[in-house]
Protein backbone atom coordinates (compact mmCIF):
# COMPACT_ATOMS: atom_id res chain seq x y z
CA UNK A 1 0.00 0.00 0.00
CA UNK A 2 1.85 3.33 -1.56
CA UNK A 3 0.64 5.21 1.74
CA UNK A 4 2.44 3.51 4.55
CA UNK A 5 5.90 4.52 3.59
CA UNK A 6 4.53 8.21 4.01
CA UNK A 7 4.72 10.10 6.66
CA UNK A 8 3.08 13.30 4.74
CA UNK A 9 -0.46 13.83 6.19
CA UNK A 10 -2.28 15.25 3.74
CA UNK A 11 -1.21 11.76 2.09
CA UNK A 12 -2.26 9.54 5.13
CA UNK A 13 -5.23 11.43 5.27
CA UNK A 14 -6.59 11.34 1.90
CA UNK A 15 -5.55 7.47 2.43
CA UNK A 16 -8.19 7.03 5.49
CA UNK A 17 -11.26 8.98 3.57
CA UNK A 18 -10.96 7.35 0.47
CA UNK A 19 -10.12 3.59 2.77
CA UNK A 20 -13.65 4.14 4.03
CA UNK A 21 -16.63 1.63 2.77
CA UNK A 22 -13.91 0.97 -0.29
CA UNK A 23 -11.81 -1.81 -0.59
CA UNK A 24 -7.87 -1.46 -0.81
CA UNK A 25 -7.63 -2.50 -4.46
CA UNK A 26 -9.94 0.04 -5.54
CA UNK A 27 -8.35 2.63 -3.23
CA UNK A 28 -4.29 2.23 -4.95
CA UNK A 29 -5.80 3.37 -8.44
CA UNK A 30 -7.63 6.44 -7.04
CA UNK A 31 -5.01 7.29 -4.13
CA UNK A 32 -2.38 8.05 -6.99
CA UNK A 33 -4.48 9.76 -9.57
CA UNK A 34 -6.06 11.89 -7.13
CA UNK A 35 -2.16 12.96 -6.12
CA UNK A 36 -1.57 13.58 -9.56
CA UNK A 37 -4.34 16.23 -9.77
CA UNK A 38 -3.98 17.42 -6.06
CA UNK A 39 -0.24 16.55 -4.75
CA UNK A 40 -0.30 18.77 -1.61
CA UNK A 41 -3.11 20.01 0.35
CA UNK A 42 -3.01 23.68 -1.25
CA UNK A 43 -3.26 22.34 -4.51
CA UNK A 44 -6.92 20.68 -3.24
CA UNK A 45 -7.57 23.79 -2.08
CA UNK A 46 -7.11 25.55 -4.76
CA UNK A 47 -9.08 23.46 -6.85
CA UNK A 48 -12.60 23.71 -8.51
CA UNK A 49 -15.48 21.61 -6.91
CA UNK A 50 -16.08 19.89 -10.03
CA UNK A 51 -12.96 18.99 -10.77
CA UNK A 52 -12.43 17.54 -7.12
CA UNK A 53 -15.57 15.18 -7.96
CA UNK A 54 -14.41 14.25 -11.13
CA UNK A 55 -10.94 13.10 -9.76
CA UNK A 56 -13.31 11.17 -7.23
CA UNK A 57 -15.46 9.74 -10.02
CA UNK A 58 -16.50 6.37 -9.72
CA UNK A 59 -14.90 5.60 -6.20
CA UNK A 60 -18.54 6.32 -4.25
CA UNK A 61 -19.42 8.29 -1.32
CA UNK A 62 -19.11 11.69 -2.80
CA UNK A 63 -19.55 13.79 0.88
CA UNK A 64 -16.01 12.70 1.75
CA UNK A 65 -14.60 13.90 -1.41
CA UNK A 66 -17.02 17.35 -1.01
CA UNK A 67 -15.58 17.11 3.09
CA UNK A 68 -11.65 16.75 2.24
CA UNK A 69 -12.04 19.95 -0.31
CA UNK A 70 -13.75 21.89 2.31
CA UNK A 71 -11.35 21.21 5.19
CA UNK A 72 -8.14 21.54 2.59
CA UNK A 73 -9.64 25.44 2.18
CA UNK A 74 -9.80 25.97 5.84
CA UNK A 75 -6.34 24.28 6.24
CA UNK A 76 -5.31 26.53 3.82
CA UNK A 77 -7.38 29.48 5.29
CA UNK A 78 -6.35 28.48 9.13
CA UNK A 79 -3.37 26.62 9.34
CA UNK A 80 -0.75 28.11 6.36
CA UNK A 81 -1.46 25.24 4.58
CA UNK A 82 -0.03 22.70 7.07
CA UNK A 83 -2.18 20.01 8.69
CA UNK A 84 -2.69 20.54 11.85
CA UNK A 85 -1.01 18.46 13.86
CA UNK A 86 -3.27 18.92 17.54
CA UNK A 87 -6.19 16.66 17.67
CA UNK A 88 -8.83 19.85 18.59
CA UNK A 89 -7.80 21.51 15.54
CA UNK A 90 -7.67 18.08 13.11
CA UNK A 91 -11.05 16.92 14.90
CA UNK A 92 -12.70 20.74 13.90
CA UNK A 93 -12.37 20.16 10.09
CA UNK A 94 -15.43 18.90 7.79
CA UNK A 95 -15.99 14.95 8.01
CA UNK A 96 -13.32 14.14 10.44
CA UNK A 97 -14.39 12.00 13.61
CA UNK A 98 -12.68 9.39 15.50
CA UNK A 99 -11.52 6.98 13.56
CA UNK A 100 -9.98 8.93 10.95
CA UNK A 101 -8.26 11.28 13.41
CA UNK A 102 -6.98 8.83 15.40
CA UNK A 103 -5.47 6.98 12.05
CA UNK A 104 -4.08 10.14 10.97
CA UNK A 105 -2.56 11.39 14.18
CA UNK A 106 -1.10 8.43 15.08
CA UNK A 107 0.35 7.90 12.02
CA UNK A 108 1.54 10.89 10.58
CA UNK A 109 2.52 12.66 14.28
CA UNK A 110 2.75 9.70 16.43
CA UNK A 111 -0.15 10.44 18.44
CA UNK A 112 -1.31 7.77 20.77
CA UNK A 113 -4.85 7.58 20.00
CA UNK A 114 -6.85 4.83 18.68
CA UNK A 115 -8.19 4.32 15.22
CA UNK A 116 -10.88 2.06 15.33
CA UNK A 117 -12.13 0.80 12.31
CA UNK A 118 -14.19 -2.69 11.07
CA UNK A 119 -11.20 -4.51 10.88
CA UNK A 120 -10.03 -3.42 14.48
CA UNK A 121 -13.79 -4.01 15.78
CA UNK A 122 -13.53 -7.86 14.86
CA UNK A 123 -10.22 -8.06 16.41
CA UNK A 124 -11.19 -7.00 19.76
CA UNK A 125 -14.61 -8.25 19.69
CA UNK A 126 -12.70 -11.72 19.09
CA UNK A 127 -9.70 -10.98 21.01
CA UNK A 128 -12.04 -10.70 24.67
CA UNK A 129 -14.74 -12.64 23.84
CA UNK A 130 -17.25 -9.93 23.14
CA UNK A 131 -21.10 -10.65 22.43
CA UNK A 132 -23.03 -7.58 22.30
CA UNK A 133 -23.16 -5.37 19.01
CA UNK A 134 -20.71 -3.27 18.44
CA UNK A 135 -22.96 -1.02 16.11
CA UNK A 136 -24.66 -0.33 19.76
CA UNK A 137 -23.45 3.11 21.60
CA UNK A 138 -22.19 1.42 24.92
CA UNK A 139 -20.44 -2.01 23.03
CA UNK A 140 -19.00 0.92 20.64
CA UNK A 141 -17.52 3.12 23.99
CA UNK A 142 -16.31 -0.23 25.51
CA UNK A 143 -14.35 -1.37 22.19
CA UNK A 144 -13.10 2.32 21.58
CA UNK A 145 -11.70 2.08 25.38
CA UNK A 146 -9.99 -1.21 25.43
CA UNK A 147 -8.28 0.24 21.77
CA UNK A 148 -6.94 3.37 23.61
CA UNK A 149 -5.47 0.98 26.54
CA UNK A 150 -3.75 -1.28 24.12
CA UNK A 151 -2.20 1.66 21.99
CA UNK A 152 1.94 1.25 21.64
CA UNK A 153 2.32 4.73 23.71
CA UNK A 154 6.38 4.24 22.04
CA UNK A 155 5.20 3.42 18.18
CA UNK A 156 1.67 4.63 18.20
CA UNK A 157 1.40 4.45 14.27
CA UNK A 158 2.88 1.22 13.67
CA UNK A 159 0.71 0.09 15.82
CA UNK A 160 -2.55 1.68 14.22
CA UNK A 161 -1.23 -0.19 11.35
CA UNK A 162 -0.24 -3.34 12.56
CA UNK A 163 -4.01 -4.12 14.18
CA UNK A 164 -5.42 -2.83 10.75
CA UNK A 165 -3.31 -5.14 8.79
CA UNK A 166 -4.25 -8.38 11.59
CA UNK A 167 -7.92 -8.10 10.73
CA UNK A 168 -7.36 -7.34 7.43
CA UNK A 169 -5.43 -10.37 6.70
CA UNK A 170 -5.23 -12.99 9.32
CA UNK A 171 -8.40 -12.04 11.58
CA UNK A 172 -10.80 -12.80 8.60
CA UNK A 173 -14.50 -12.39 8.75
CA UNK A 174 -15.54 -15.83 7.80
CA UNK A 175 -12.41 -18.05 8.15
CA UNK A 176 -10.14 -16.40 10.47
CA UNK A 177 -6.47 -17.69 10.52
CA UNK A 178 -5.90 -18.82 14.50
CA UNK A 179 -2.91 -20.77 13.20
CA UNK A 180 -0.95 -18.09 12.07
CA UNK A 181 -2.21 -14.94 14.27
CA UNK A 182 0.09 -13.82 16.68
CA UNK A 183 -1.87 -13.26 19.49
CA UNK A 184 -3.76 -16.59 19.44
CA UNK A 185 -2.41 -17.04 22.77
CA UNK A 186 -4.20 -13.86 24.26
CA UNK A 187 -7.78 -14.47 22.11
CA UNK A 188 -10.61 -15.52 24.36
CA UNK A 189 -12.52 -15.90 21.49
CA UNK A 190 -10.31 -18.83 20.28
CA UNK A 191 -10.42 -20.53 23.76
CA UNK A 192 -14.10 -20.21 23.71
CA UNK A 193 -14.87 -21.52 20.43
CA UNK A 194 -16.76 -18.28 19.27
CA UNK A 195 -14.24 -16.70 17.08
CA UNK A 196 -15.70 -17.32 13.43
CA UNK A 197 -18.95 -16.62 14.84
CA UNK A 198 -17.77 -12.71 16.65
CA UNK A 199 -18.67 -9.77 16.41
CA UNK A 200 -22.08 -10.42 16.49
CA UNK A 201 -24.45 -8.68 14.99
CA UNK A 202 -27.98 -7.16 14.45
CA UNK A 203 -29.38 -8.44 10.82
CA UNK A 204 -29.57 -5.94 8.83
CA UNK A 205 -33.21 -4.62 7.17
CA UNK A 206 -34.12 -5.44 3.83
CA UNK A 207 -32.54 -2.35 1.27
CA UNK A 208 -35.31 0.30 -0.03
CA UNK A 209 -36.35 -0.40 -3.50
CA UNK A 210 -35.98 2.41 -5.52
CA UNK A 211 -38.14 3.00 -9.28
CA UNK A 212 -36.99 5.71 -11.05
CA UNK A 213 -37.09 6.86 -14.68
CA UNK A 214 -34.60 9.60 -16.56
CA UNK A 215 -35.32 11.13 -20.05
CA UNK A 216 -32.65 10.81 -22.86
CA UNK A 217 -33.19 14.78 -24.16
CA UNK A 218 -31.40 15.69 -27.45
CA UNK A 219 -30.78 18.60 -29.59
CA UNK A 220 -28.26 19.93 -31.86
CA UNK A 221 -26.10 16.57 -31.28
CA UNK A 222 -25.98 17.39 -27.14
CA UNK A 223 -27.69 15.76 -24.15
CA UNK A 224 -29.20 17.35 -21.80
CA UNK A 225 -28.08 16.89 -18.16
CA UNK A 226 -28.73 18.48 -14.73
CA UNK A 227 -26.65 18.57 -11.77
CA UNK A 228 -27.54 16.99 -8.10
CA UNK A 229 -28.47 19.12 -5.05
CA UNK A 230 -24.98 19.35 -3.02
CA UNK A 231 -26.49 17.84 -0.02
CA UNK A 232 -27.98 14.29 -0.25
CA UNK A 233 -26.76 11.15 -2.17
CA UNK A 234 -24.54 11.72 -5.15
CA UNK A 235 -24.47 15.25 -4.51
CA UNK A 236 -22.67 17.30 -7.40
CA UNK A 237 -22.82 14.57 -9.50
CA UNK A 238 -24.44 14.87 -13.21
CA UNK A 239 -26.55 12.51 -14.68
CA UNK A 240 -30.12 12.87 -17.19
CA UNK A 241 -33.11 14.33 -15.90
CA UNK A 242 -34.42 11.67 -13.42
CA UNK A 243 -36.34 11.09 -10.04
CA UNK A 244 -38.82 8.60 -8.49
CA UNK A 245 -41.65 7.48 -10.75
CA UNK A 246 -43.93 6.91 -7.44
CA UNK A 247 -46.12 4.08 -9.75
CA UNK A 248 -46.81 6.05 -12.32
CA UNK A 249 -47.11 5.04 -15.83
CA UNK A 250 -43.77 6.11 -17.24
CA UNK A 251 -45.77 7.38 -20.72
CA UNK A 252 -47.03 10.52 -17.93
CA UNK A 253 -44.08 10.17 -15.35
CA UNK A 254 -41.25 11.01 -17.53
CA UNK A 255 -42.60 14.04 -19.50
CA UNK A 256 -43.35 14.78 -15.58
CA UNK A 257 -39.89 14.83 -14.15
CA UNK A 258 -38.46 16.33 -17.03
CA UNK A 259 -40.51 19.23 -16.58
CA UNK A 260 -39.86 20.06 -13.21
CA UNK A 261 -36.23 19.82 -13.53
CA UNK A 262 -35.55 21.66 -16.42
CA UNK A 263 -38.78 23.30 -17.35
CA UNK A 264 -38.38 21.53 -20.76
CA UNK A 265 -41.92 20.34 -22.38
CA UNK A 266 -41.53 17.26 -24.03
CA UNK A 267 -43.62 13.66 -25.19
CA UNK A 268 -42.74 10.39 -24.00
CA UNK A 269 -40.77 8.64 -26.67
CA UNK A 270 -39.98 4.69 -25.48
CA UNK A 271 -38.03 2.87 -22.93
CA UNK A 272 -34.34 2.06 -24.07
CA UNK A 273 -33.96 0.02 -21.41
CA UNK A 274 -33.21 -0.30 -17.74
CA UNK A 275 -30.39 0.23 -15.49
CA UNK A 276 -30.22 -1.44 -12.16
CA UNK A 277 -27.85 -0.23 -9.24
CA UNK A 278 -27.37 -1.10 -5.56
CA UNK A 279 -26.61 1.08 -2.89
CA UNK A 280 -25.25 0.57 0.78
CA UNK A 281 -29.21 0.95 1.82
CA UNK A 282 -31.02 0.49 -1.58
CA UNK A 283 -30.91 -0.97 -4.92
CA UNK A 284 -32.31 1.52 -7.75
CA UNK A 285 -34.29 0.21 -11.05
CA UNK A 286 -34.16 3.09 -13.73
CA UNK A 287 -35.88 3.14 -17.12
CA UNK A 288 -34.24 4.92 -19.32
CA UNK A 289 -36.68 6.61 -21.66
CA UNK A 290 -36.33 8.87 -24.69
CA UNK A 291 -38.37 11.63 -25.41
CA UNK A 292 -39.04 13.97 -28.92
CA UNK A 293 -40.25 17.15 -29.88
CA UNK A 294 -38.53 19.06 -26.69
CA UNK A 295 -39.75 22.42 -26.22
CA UNK A 296 -38.89 25.70 -24.59
CA UNK A 297 -35.85 26.50 -22.58
CA UNK A 298 -34.23 25.09 -19.75
CA UNK A 299 -34.70 26.72 -16.99
CA UNK A 300 -32.81 25.43 -14.43
CA UNK A 301 -29.23 26.43 -13.83
CA UNK A 302 -28.32 23.21 -12.76
CA UNK A 303 -28.99 22.03 -16.02
CA UNK A 304 -26.51 21.83 -19.27
CA UNK A 305 -26.64 20.87 -23.11
CA UNK A 306 -23.40 18.38 -22.94
CA UNK A 307 -21.32 17.37 -26.10
CA UNK A 308 -18.61 14.69 -25.81
CA UNK A 309 -16.25 16.80 -24.60
CA UNK A 310 -18.66 17.82 -21.75
CA UNK A 311 -19.36 14.34 -20.96
CA UNK A 312 -15.41 13.56 -20.22
CA UNK A 313 -15.25 16.96 -18.19
CA UNK A 314 -18.08 16.64 -15.91
CA UNK A 315 -18.41 14.29 -12.81
CA UNK A 316 -20.62 11.66 -13.38
CA UNK A 317 -21.46 8.79 -10.97
CA UNK A 318 -21.71 5.13 -11.66
CA UNK A 319 -24.75 4.82 -12.21
CA UNK A 320 -24.79 7.91 -15.14
CA UNK A 321 -22.13 5.81 -16.49
CA UNK A 322 -24.25 2.87 -16.57
CA UNK A 323 -27.37 5.04 -18.34
CA UNK A 324 -25.07 7.06 -20.96
CA UNK A 325 -23.44 3.55 -21.74
CA UNK A 326 -26.82 1.87 -22.41
CA UNK A 327 -28.12 4.82 -24.36
CA UNK A 328 -24.76 4.77 -26.43
CA UNK A 329 -25.54 1.65 -27.34
CA UNK A 330 -29.07 1.96 -27.85
CA UNK A 331 -27.85 4.99 -30.53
Amino acid sequence: MPWRGTKDPYRIWLSEVMLQQTRVETVKRYWDRFLACFPTVTALAAAPEQAVLKAWEGLGYYRRARNLHQAAKLVLSQHAGEVPSDEASFRALPGVGDYTAGAVLSIAFGFPLPAVDGNVVRVLCRLDDVHDDPARPQAASRLRARAAALVDRRRPGDWTQAVMELGATVCLPREPRCLLCPVAAHCEGRRAGTAATLPRKVPRRAPHEWRHACAVVRRAGRLLLVRRPEEGLLGGMWELPSGDIAGEPLERAVPRLLEQTTGLVAAYDRELGRVDHAFTHARLTLAVCAVRAPRGRVRSNRAAWCGPGDLARLPLSVVARKTLDLVDAKG
